[in-house]
């Protein structure tokens, strides 16, 4: 409906210049996505988990996953091998997604040497590796929305709005996490609810620092923005600073993270200067 429609910035620390698609690229890399899934295996029902930071590529891999009715398992950047032996055994992902290297851990090495102990995981994909196992030789550099049966594998397994399109885990701070399965529909009835009584709507720009692999980042940062037709500004690790740069230079107006962020940015507004653009802070958590 808007294919020059400023969709997703993504900010990684320590570059200077943000990854930025339209409604259009974004559509034909999540296409790309989806077919270099399809590739390796996955169909509908598996389970790709990744392990990211507030990146680009985890807003592509979960369209992706929906257009071929895979599930996706965000899992948060801080857990390490115990956790991730329980979540992905649990969960019986095929897939992982990760960064090769983030915050000086090598997730590529730390996921390939739990591996062996986990049966169903296929496959270990490194947004950022060397060779043939990366996430672009796999899934984003070659052309695969251009194949010949890429038309039929998009359009034959979407899914119903009732199937399940998301599994996340609870913290286990009772025991072991629980794995919450989630369809489009418990996702979107929030979404679409929380959106309306915000008044939010296609001119917002919303700005997400909080982790996307909890849900506050996943539907509001991820989610939302699409539903809306609005754009997303990602931050990849939270810096008061920095945010508040974004907020200019990119002219957000809305923004969801718990009281430390609030706190943190508004000692940063008090030093630097206003961001005049920023019309709601939801704080929560």
């Amino acid at each position: 409906h808007w294919p020059d429609r400023l969709a997703l910035v993504a900010q990684r620390t320590g570059e200077d210049t943000a990854q930025s698609f339209n409604y259009a690229q974004l559509a034909r890399m999540a296409d790309r996505v989806a077919i270099g899934l399809w590739r390796l295996g996955v169909r509908p029902a598996d389970v790709v988990a990744c392990q990211l930071p507030n990146v680009w590529q985890f807003t592509v891999l979960y369209l992706a996953c929906a257009r071929i009715g895979a599930v996706l398992n965000p899992l948060m950047p801080i857990f390490r091998e115990r956790e991730l032996l329980f979540m992905l055994g649990h969960g019986e992902a095929k897939l992982v997604v990760v960064l090769k290297d983030f915050r000086n851990v090598d997730y590529e090495a730390m996921l390939k040497g739990i591996q062996p102990q986990l049966p169903q995981l296929q496959h270990v994909v490194a947004i950022g590796g060397a060779g043939v196992d990366s996430f672009e030789a796999l899934l984003t550099q070659p052309a695969w929305e251009r194949d010949a049966d890429a038309a039929q594998v998009l359009s034959s397994h979407r899914v119903p709005p009732d199937a399940i399109t998301q599994l996340i885990y609870t913290s286990g701070t009772t025991g072991e996490p629980k794995g919450v399965m989630h369809s489009s529909n418990t996702l979107m009835a929030n979404i679409n609810a929380y959106a309306e009584r915000l008044a939010l709507g296609r001119d917002d720009v919303v700005l997400m620092a909080s982790p996307m692999a909890h849900q506050t980042g996943f539907m509001y940062g991820l989610m939302m923005p699409v539903m809306l037709g609005a754009t997303a500004v990602l931050l990849d690790v939270w810096n008061a600073a920095t945010a508040a740069q974004l907020i200019r230079q990119w002219h957000c107006t809305f923004t969801m993270a718990s009281t430390p962020f609030l706190a943190d940015l508004s000692r940063e507004v008090a030093a630097s200067g206003a961001v005049p653009s920023l019309r709601t802070f939801l704080c929560a958590g």
